[in-house]
């Protein structure tokens, strides 16, 4: 959430931010005039609850009956008159709330000026893509010849955007995410296993509703919400918390399955297993002093990218544009790996500097050492790395002639002696 001082005082800039985003700068209008409303409502209800508690002392000393009596009636009105007021007030600070909670993040300078993720900019490809001597079979085929994948029976049991891993492919996966977990304990994270539901309050702190409401699964009875991302627990880990300055930095990995309904994306990567309603992901997660945020990022994505240097893949890192810019990103990279079967670079990471946007919402503040009053503190977020697509590179990338899939070096110890996936009998 934004700084209702900075909307105040540079709606100017407010407004360039959301027509960078290719958004209505209208709601900052909208914003201040309601801010207006809301300080002047503020005003009337102090200066007449400054009037009652004047006379109410001055009642108390008036002999007069009649006049004591036409005293308490006025101040039985004025009472009413604060009552109406505050009830406005209540009115009015709802719909300033809302409007401000809607606003997104503003973009880093830095952040190139684009339309979509086409104008998202390369920073540098590492590696050299891989070269067959047989043409290379996506996903969608690789995975039901050799028997690992079965999109049918997915469908079976629960409708479009779903299938079943099966044997080695789902072995696969799991070692994976277990490989994946243990790197980044080794790169210095502390590792947390959270609900994968949660109070509709922690989806807000972390700016997921009310902006991607229809795009999140929900409890029919119960407040309960399924996570879209492990980003959401992280984040409300230290909710209304005060921490101190010696904690930080705080640095959290965590494993999650991961629920969301796709709307946003109809018609989009569809054929295979590149997007669907529930997945796995390994997140990365930082709480910092904001001196040290763009810091911490640059670690970030250094640690992701060390994940996919070590499967032995090559992949590039972009800077995304103020198109693709998320809701509540100040600066985001995206780590793309080559899958050779789709022949398309896969996102299978993005790593981002959030700022104060979600500990504002999520009332996440630090004590400094020196005793003075204490700060938001900034956080980060990012993949480490995203299912199933980095799965779908493995296979992709590590598959051979013979129409086997070979297994990347790191994994070998989490496999049980399997060197290469081969049809199961």
């Amino acid at each position: 959430m934004l700084d209702m001082k900075l909307i105040r005082e540079e709606p100017e800039r407010v407004r360039e931010a959301l027509e960078k985003r290719h958004m209505d700068p209208s709601p900052v209008d909208d914003i201040l005039l309601l801010d207006e409303q809301r300080r002047q409502l503020i005003q009337d209800v102090e200066e007449m609850r400054a009037e009652r508690n004047l006379v109410s002392k001055e009642i108390s000393k008036i002999k007069d009956q009649v006049q004591r009596k036409e005293k308490i009636e006025a101040m039985r009105h004025l009472g009413d008159q604060i009552d109406e007021t505050g009830n406005r007030l209540k009115v009015v600070e709802g719909k300033l709330n809302t409007l401000v909670s809607e606003l997104p993040n503003i973009p880093d300078p830095d952040v190139p000026v684009g339309v979509d993720d086409s104008d998202n900019i390369v920073i540098r490809t590492v590696g050299d893509l891989p070269k067959f001597d047989f043409e290379p079979k996506p996903h969608w085929d690789l995975g039901p010849e050799l028997g690992i994948i079965d999109f049918e029976r997915g469908v079976k049991l629960a409708g479009s955007r779903f299938y079943v891993l099966s044997g080695a492919g789902a072995r696969l996966q799991r070692a994976l995410i277990f490989w994946m977990v243990d790197l980044h304990i080794r790169q210095g994270y502390l590792e947390k296993y959270p609900p994968l539901m949660v109070r509709g309050d922690i989806l807000f702190g972390s700016g997921q509703l009310p902006k991607f409401k229809d795009n999140l699964y929900k409890d029919h009875e119960e407040d309960l919400w399924w996570i879209p991302t492990a980003e959401v627990p992280l984040t409300g880990l230290h909710m209304d918390e005060i921490l101190d300055e010696e904690q930080l930095p705080l640095r959290y990995t965590a494993y999650t399955a991961c629920f969301r309904r796709e709307k946003v994306s109809a018609g989009r990567d569809v054929r295979g297993i590149k997007r669907g309603h529930q997945f796995d992901k390994v997140e990365l997660y930082t709480y910092c002093l904001p001196e040290n945020s763009a810091t911490e990022l640059e670690r970030m994505v250094s640690d992701a990218e060390e994940t996919v240097a070590l499967l032995g893949m090559p992949y590039r890192v972009l800077l995304q544009s103020t198109g693709d810019l998320g809701f509540g990103s100040h600066k985001t990279y995206d780590i793309e790996v080559w899958a050779p079967g789709c022949g398309e670079w896969l996102e299978i990471s993005s790593i981002s500097i959030v700022g104060d946007f979600q500990a504002r919402r999520s009332g996440i503040r630090y004590r400094p050492s020196d005793g003075k009053n204490t700060r938001f503190v900034h956080t980060l977020n990012g993949s480490g790395l995203g299912l199933p697509r980095t799965l779908i590179a493995v296979l992709e990338n590590y598959q051979q002639a013979d129409g086997s899939v070979a297994i990347p070096e790191v994994l070998l110890p989490l496999m049980g002696g399997e060197t290469v996936i081969r049809r199961e009998s």
